[in-house]
């Protein structure tokens, strides 16, 4: 099996010992990294946030689930990267998405491109970016981004650059990632009426998205980590199948979607379970999926028993 990592959130804090407090508990819980989501909502913004993780810790790597490309210009995101990959000694994990959120946009003033566009755009960025972190000056010139010189700029300790995370839920974002990325992460599909593609969180559609993922990424396929995360539901528990059912339901009223008890407790996107069920769910998506990233969001403490059993194994 591939080695377990396991990565945790850290998103509704108030103040700065709040904070420091938990970044510092998920050290001390064993957690691999620490990754902070970037929306325009009452949270922390990432970047300042995770300059202020890497002050107050010292082996807990660092990152985002994940930055939204069209927020920033990549020219400028790489600037501020290459200072926190070395303000960390080299902690840093770069998630990239294509961003999703359409109500955010249309409040922040921001055009809210087709999908397939919004993905050509987040290629072109990480392309930049790479660039960046590279030695030497960038001369770039494609469909939204006119990139030329910056040979001055700091270049992150992570060499060639700190590891990408890409993850998403259609096929040409799988691609990308698989060709691209060092972290693949699979995700509900947003659908054009801004919906979630909830049949495809099954185990079934989540094996023809590892499908998409090993096709495209060929022989790097067995150096890529495989990512999933709760987020259809996370809940330790000893009482599963009740869980699962108020999730199915939660299902069916929002989306029309009709799924059984056993489809939501197979399902990558939910960890519902005993620690002991969960040790064995994650070990079977390893052996059948792949997957061995694992993030747990902000129930850390909950699933902290998981990484006692599983990380490094």
């Amino acid at each position: 099996m591939r080695p377990f990592r396991f990565a945790a959130g850290v998103r509704s804090t108030e103040t700065r010992d709040e904070f420091v407090n938990a970044v510092r508990e998920v050290e001390h819980l064993g957690y691999s990294a620490m990754m902070l989501s970037d929306h325009l909502v009452h949270q922390f913004a990432p970047i300042s946030a995770l300059s202020v993780a890497a002050a107050v810790t010292s082996t807990l790597r660092i990152g985002t689930f994940v930055f939204n490309n069209d927020l920033r210009h990549p020219v400028v995101l790489a600037q501020e990267l290459a200072t926190l990959d070395r303000l960390s000694d080299g902690r840093l994990e770069i998630g990239m998405g294509a961003g999703w959120n359409k109500p955010e946009y249309e409040a922040a003033g921001i055009p809210y491109d087709p999908g397939a566009t919004r993905i050509d755009r987040l290629a072109e960025s990480i392309v930049i970016m790479k660039g960046l972190f590279a030695d030497g000056p960038i001369d770039f010139e494609g469909r939204f981004y006119r990139v030329k010189g910056f040979g001055d700029l700091p270049r992150p300790i992570q060499r060639p650059h700190p590891p990408f995370f890409v993850g998403g839920g259609s096929p040409k974002l799988l691609r990308f990632a698989a060709q691209n990325a060092n972290i693949v992460g699979i995700a509900p599909r947003v659908l054009p009426d801004g919906t979630a593609d909830v049949m495809g969180c099954t185990l079934a559609g989540s094996e023809k998205k590892i499908a998409i993922i090993r096709e495209a990424a060929g022989p790097r396929f067995d150096q890529l980590e495989i990512n999933t995360y709760p987020s259809l539901s996370g809940k330790v528990t000893d009482q599963a199948r009740p869980a699962a059912r108020e999730v199915a339901d939660r299902l069916r009223r929002r989306y029309g979607a009709e799924l059984s008890e056993q489809d939501i407790l197979e399902s990558p996107h939910v960890f519902i379970g005993s620690v002991n069920s969960l040790v064995e769910k994650f070990q079977m998506l390893n052996e059948r999926l792949g997957i061995n990233h694992i993030l747990v969001g902000e129930d850390y403490r909950d699933f902290a028993p998981l990484l006692e059993r599983l990380s490094g194994s």
